[in-house]
């Protein structure tokens, strides 16, 4: 066995456990509740990020859009806006890398609906105009962040932080926070299909 190798698998499994106890159960219920009010009233969410947050925008707005919508009439309305890669290039290279969310966001967001932006240092450019621009507008914006939450976390009406400088400890963090408000919607809208998921 390798003793060191062991040690280093420990520390980061303690890590992740020890971020995860440090993160308040109300944030979650605030961001529950809001995607709840947006699907109730027919609005629309967007989620980003770059990298691996992006990657966890788009498996969240995909858990929406089927896991906790299928079999039902009224469906979750969801985008995941660092999916269109030909917007995003086009978007980057003619204007600027910075401006990749909030222009989508000029040509679909309506006041009331739901943003969500995912940033490990919560600092991004891009993620840090999208949120600006969705707040004066008179979206609700949620900040799902790390580190010491960065300039989203002082923008957004919702923040839900992993307490961490770690970026990897910090994806995976939000990734878990993803899957628990998951089954928490499945629950509150669609019972019947959360007891046959595979």
């Amino acid at each position: 066995m390798d003793i060191q190798l062991d040690q280093e698998v420990q520390r980061y499994f303690e890590q992740v456990q020890s971020t995860l106890q440090s993160i308040t159960s109300s944030s979650i219920e605030k961001l529950v509740k809001a995607i709840l009010v947006t699907y109730r009233e027919g609005k629309t969410i967007y989620a980003f990020g770059n990298g691996g947050s992006g990657a966890t925008a788009s498996h969240f707005v995909g858990d929406l859009l089927k896991g906790v919508s299928y079999g039902l009439s009224k469906r979750v309305r969801a985008m995941c806006l660092n999916d269109n890669s030909p917007a995003l290039l086009a978007i980057a290279n003619d204007i600027s890398y910075g401006d990749i969310f909030v222009e989508q966001l000029r040509n679909f967001l309506s006041p009331g609906e739901l943003v969500i932006g995912f940033s490990g240092s919560g600092n991004s450019p891009n993620i840090v105009n999208a949120l600006t621009y969705a707040r004066d507008l008179g979206a609700t914006t949620v900040a799902i962040c790390g580190y010491n939450g960065g300039k989203i976390a002082t923008i957004a009406h919702i923040v839900v932080h992993a307490p961490i400088n770690d970026m990897e400890v910090c994806e995976d963090i939000h990734m878990v926070l993803t899957h628990c408000i998951k089954k928490i919607l499945m629950r509150r809208i669609n019972p019947t299909h959360l007891t046959g998921c595979a």
